[in-house]
């Protein structure tokens, strides 16, 4: 192991994690690579190829500090489903549309488990009970919570009913943002503000969040979802070795239920005052529908807590780079400017508008392959053996699709490192999960279920903030990411906003 390796490996984990490791594990690997062996011997059908793993440790250090383009660089030398071994766990990962395919279509429902972070403080018998996004199974009751989102908040009845609300959140972002004509702003703080405000109105019938953000409780907030989120993908010795998950090595654990703890006081207010005010009245949001249902805190805080986590983040993300990119690119920034004054001739885009802005839409599209707000979806689990693409994999399995790599495979996409969107103006590609090489929200049954009203957001903000405003950059672009569930940008996009015309 070089120097490079080393240096790596003590970052990684402390000194006496290492020898406890080496003292203990030594034997546990060998009786697994025992076991392995006796089993492969029997079978015909080999595992995926991957990259030679290191004793013990295996393949953790060739992931690096981005395991999207790690392995999209395997995928490149070994093809387009691979596999490694992460300490005693074997990770496979498809790589392309044909494989992605294999994992999302045709084997949904053997792939279709959860791999449940050793960071979270709660086991699979807990989210069993309470989650959607991060149930273990899709069992009886996560159908049955499922079901209930989808019928409650996106059914297409329901996202037409919202639409009004959005409206007028973005109505209010382009109000502030004229207030700070002239002034630097972070334009991932204000979007995740009008995001966040958004979906705490569907749940809670108010702002949570104030634009006027004088104690920084807007930044605050969406430094603590990006950090659980960063804690959730954070290499962790427990999930390498599930021996030591009680032990919590690193503290990721721990440092995960903390900031679990103050993202629930958030709102743990407005739930006890409606347990005990609003007993009797009719449902007019998602809250009253939890308590009407009999949910106890635990089940309504972690689903408000997947509902904030998916669709803020989400939205931040993707706007954020789609500025980003417009701003690199402003022969394509003009485009859109044209296409939305021509199309929309009053101040506030509706979104009924959005049909019309073709090339706004094509944006999205292209900063969605380009920049997925997940490189690997979801983490999934093999919950029995199977066989995909002539390879064998084993039951429990972690299972990744990385479509950071798909979308920038250049035997699918012409050119696919340029920011290109009029590739999306004449082809029907669609990210619903059928093209197969356009996945950011998913497919099959584990689909991200507020695709519908995600579509509709990001164009709404984004047309809205090229409608209304002329852009510069306060600084250099920097289009370098940082890996987590949600791949967000290093440094924040600082830009100064010059008002068009009067809201």
């Amino acid at each position: 192991m070089d120097n490079t390796a080393l240096t790596t490996l003590f970052n990684i984990f402390s000194l006496p994690f290492l020898l406890l490791l080496l003292l203990t594990l030594i034997f546990i690997i060998l009786i697994n690579h025992k076991i392995l062996t006796h089993s492969s011997s029997k079978r015909f059908t080999p595992l995926p190829p991957g990259p030679k793993p290191w004793p013990i440790i295996g393949n953790i250090l060739h992931l690096g500090k981005k395991p999207h383009a790690s392995l999209a660089h395997f995928a490149k030398l070994h093809g387009p489903l691979i596999s490694l071994r992460l300490g005693s766990r074997l990770l496979v990962v498809a790589s392309s549309p044909t494989s992605a395919a294999e994992i999302l279509k045709t084997h949904d429902r053997l792939f279709s488990a959860r791999t449940i972070p050793a960071a979270f403080p709660y086991g699979d018998g807990y989210l069993d009970r309470v989650a959607i996004v991060w149930n273990p199974s899709c069992s009886d009751h996560w159908k049955l919570l499922r079901a209930m989102c989808r019928t409650e908040l996106f059914s297409a009845k329901a996202v037409e009913s919202q639409a009004s609300l959005r409206e007028k959140k973005v109505s209010e972002m382009m109000d502030f943002l004229s207030k700070k004509q002239g002034e630097v702003v972070n334009i991932g703080e204000i979007v995740f503000t009008t995001a966040f405000n958004t979906i705490s109105n569907l749940l809670f019938s108010k702002d949570l969040l104030s634009y006027e953000d004088h104690q920084g409780i807007a930044s605050g907030l969406k430094n603590l979802i990006t950090t659980t989120m960063e804690l959730s993908t954070a290499p962790n010795i427990a999930d390498f070795y599930p021996i030591f998950t009680r032990l919590d090595p690193q503290g990721i654990k721990t440092k995960m239920a903390n900031r679990l703890e103050k993202m629930f006081c958030v709102w743990e207010n407005d739930i006890k005052k409606r347990r005990q005010t609003n007993k009797d009245s009719p449902q007019k949001d998602f809250l009253d529908i939890f308590l009407s249902k009999g949910f106890d805190d635990h089940q309504i805080n972690w689903l408000v807590l997947e509902l904030f986590a998916a669709g803020v983040d989400t939205t931040t993300t993707v706007v954020e780079w789609a500025m980003t990119e417009l701003l690199k690119e402003r022969a394509i920034l003009q485009n859109v400017a044209e296409e939305v004054d021509t199309e929309i001739q009053r101040s506030n885009i509706k979104e009924s508008d959005i049909s019309k802005l073709e090339y706004v839409n094509a944006c999205v599209k292209e900063t969605l392959r380009l920049h997925p707000p997940a490189p690997f979806l979801i983490p999934r689990r093999a919950a029995e053996t199977c066989e995909v693409m002539g390879y064998i994999i084993p039951k429990d399995s972690q299972v990744l699709v990385n479509v950071w790599a798909i979308g920038r495979d250049p035997s699918v996409w012409k050119d696919p490192l340029r920011f290109k969107p009029e590739r999306f103006v004449l082809p029907n590609v669609e990210f619903k999960g059928h093209d197969f090489q356009l996945l950011p929200f998913g497919s099959g049954r584990r689909v991200c279920p507020g695709l519908a009203v995600a579509s509709r957001q990001l164009v709404l903000i984004l047309a809205s903030l090229i409608h209304g405003f002329d852009w510069s950059v306060h600084s250099s672009l920097d289009m370098n990411d940082r890996f987590g569930i949600t791949l967000t940008k290093d440094s924040p996009l600082l830009v100064v906003p010059k008002l068009k015309r009067k809201s």
